[in-house]
């Protein structure tokens, strides 16, 4: 005992929130399934966990041991009987073996609490999906948000299928973080914060020698006081079908991949991003869900609570709980998908500047100093103010391997805090994109139907999609391929890849001479995605440097390049490279 109390660490405050937050009807766990292409070598799995997780990481060979007193507070200490045998496990998925017994099994574990007698996580190794292997995770919000245990468990894999078990070479992450150009200016408000507070807390001749570190933190003060001003007095979401009191049992549905080439193509051609894409389409489902339950969806709106990472980029691996969130108002009432898509990317864009991530950052970091009574008021005002949790999580572009078998597909769910019953996943892989669905049974027994009127909706851009790409084409006197026009009247044919277009000589009638790109500053065509005519239209506009680049928005680069919507490059990927070249 005495070796655990000298390696004991309390808990970081947001870290006791999680912990506290813990309920049988809402389980504070991340879950998470690999499915792979093929059987996995068990032992071989196990000594890769044994090297790459547990040894790795200290936390994972950790248990909490809860506070004593009334104002004490859980620390963590190290298992004096860890073994890895006790967290990872393997059994075989019952007969048929198909999609919905292993949603059924993922179902049943999502709903089994952890041991909290010891470290808080569980890996089961699950044989007999056909001809396929699954690796179902479970690991608690008390170790570290969702964000960075993704990232944990990505940091085991390898790009190559023979790869030694010995730590990999740490890759730098990828994919995108689609609410970076929106509310960057929380991180800076973060580290403006920061840095001001500790000029003014070291000496106080400092903010007498520098004035304008009070005039800082006063802006930024009252920007933060307005803010949680207005998270507390926000209203009430109206009661729903997905509102309501919980059970203990849960649910998993989880959507086939999308290739990420289709969302993209969606987006250019009705004006969009990936993420507006992807947002809009979940507002519809949740909306056809709605009207298929015979629930009236006029003019409704509720929010839906984003994790927004505050991490810097080169600390994503790191564990513990440092994330703030974002409430945002989901357009449900609106029918038509492109309208529907707009009017949510106008809410998107209302979010600039805004300080909602440090407030609610802070906010958790409270909770978890308070008594529980006091606690569980704080919980329930918040989930009072949101409907469900709604995250999206970038993930890498390439294939990974683990244990040497390929990575198929990957999904994660998030625990709905604040006595939610419903969360919805959205993550990236290998230039594919997933979206999974975890309800409270008793509100939502069936939650692949939100996912298949995910689908739908896709489906329901698509053609409009395939309408607009006609429209130009026959505008410019394109030729199209014969089936294009079936294609729009067949919401399951085809598919977007089938739409042949020469999109070099739909621009060809009214381009110009191509300007002249010289470098005077920052190479800008080392940026994934600009060539140098992208960079010579820069440059011609002023923006010469990463700096200035990363300082502009996607739709003044929309309008300094002339981009029509169908063919709008990737600007907040740009700004993002930008912002880490500069």
């Amino acid at each position: 005992m005495a070796l655990g109390r000298t390696h004991a660490e309390s808990l970081a405050s947001v870290d006791v929130a999680w912990y506290q937050m813990e309920d049988p009807t809402n389980l504070m766990m991340i879950t998470g399934v690999f499915i792979f292409d093929q059987p996995v070598d068990f032992e071989r799995l196990k000594a890769t966990l044994e090297v790459r997780f547990v040894q790795r990481f200290r936390r994972f060979r950790q248990r909490v041991v809860a506070k004593r007193t009334r104002f004490g507070r859980p620390y963590w200490e190290d298992d004096p009987n860890f073994d890895l045998s006790n967290h990872f496990y393997r059994v075989a998925l019952p007969a048929p073996g198909d999609h919905s017994a292993l949603q059924a099994m993922v179902s049943d574990l999502m709903s089994t609490a952890l041991d909290f007698s010891k470290p808080l996580w569980h890996f089961h190794l699950i044989e007999g999906y056909g001809d396929r292997s699954v690796l179902l995770v479970r690991l608690h919000h008390a170790i570290a948000d969702g964000i960075a245990l993704v990232q944990v468990m990505l940091s085991m894999t390898d790009t190559q299928e023979e790869a030694p078990i010995s730590q990999p070479t740490p890759r730098k992450p990828q994919g995108w973080n689609p609410l970076a150009p929106v509310l960057r200016p929380a991180r800076s408000a973060v580290k403006l914060t920061q840095k001001t507070v500790n000029t003014a807390v070291k000496t106080g001749v400092s903010v007498t020698r520098n004035p304008e570190h009070l005039v800082d933190l006063a802006r930024v003060g009252a920007d933060v006081a307005l803010t949680t001003g207005r998270v507390l007095l926000m209203s009430s979401d109206p009661k729903t079908v997905y509102k309501g009191k919980l059970v203990v049992r849960k649910q998993a549905a989880w959507s086939d991949p999308i290739p990420l080439e289709e969302v993209k193509l969606i987006g250019r051609a009705v004006g969009g991003t990936v993420n507006d894409v992807l947002m809009s389409a979940t507002a519809g489902a949740m909306r056809r869900y709605m009207e298929g339950r015979g629930e009236p969806v006029t003019d409704l709106n509720f929010r839906a609570v984003i994790p927004f990472n505050l991490r810097k980029p080169s600390r994503r691996i790191e564990l513990g709980n440092k994330f703030g969130l974002v409430f945002l108002s989901m357009p449900i009432g609106v029918a038509d998908p492109v309208d529907r898509l707009r009017e949510l990317k106008q809410r998107m864009d209302a979010l600039k500047d805004s300080t909602e991530p440090v407030v609610t950052f802070g906010v958790l970091a409270l909770i978890g100093l308070f008594p529980d009574r006091l606690q569980d008021v704080i919980v329930e005002i918040f989930g009072k103010k949101s409907t469900l949790v709604l995250t999206n999580v970038p993930g890498p572009r390439e294939q990974l391997f683990l244990a040497g078998a390929p990575i198929g597909e990957i999904m994660f769910w998030v625990p709905q805090s604040g006595r939610l019953g419903l969360g919805i996943s959205i993550l990236s892989y290998n230039d594919q994109v997933m979206v999974g669905v975890a309800s409270d049974s008793s509100l939502v027994p069936d939650p692949q139907a939100i996912v298949a009127a995910f689908h739908l909706e896709l489906e329901a851009l698509k053609v409009e999609m395939r309408q607009r790409l006609m429209e130009t084409a026959r505008k410019f006197d394109i030729p199209l391929a014969e089936d294009i026009e079936a294609q729009t009247d067949d919401s399951q044919g085809g598919g977007i890849s089938a739409v042949q277009i020469d999109w070099e000589a739909i621009g060809a009638p009214t381009r110009s001479a191509a300007p002249v790109y010289t470098s005077n500053g920052d190479d800008l065509t080392s940026i994934v995605g600009i060539g140098p005519t992208y960079a010579a239209k820069l440059q011609h506009a002023g923006i010469e440097s990463f700096s200035q680049l990363a300082a502009t928005s996607p739709d003044q680069l929309a309008e300094l390049l002339a981009v029509p919507d169908w063919r709008r490059p990737d600007f907040e990927s740009w700004l993002e490279q930008a912002a880490a070249l500069s």
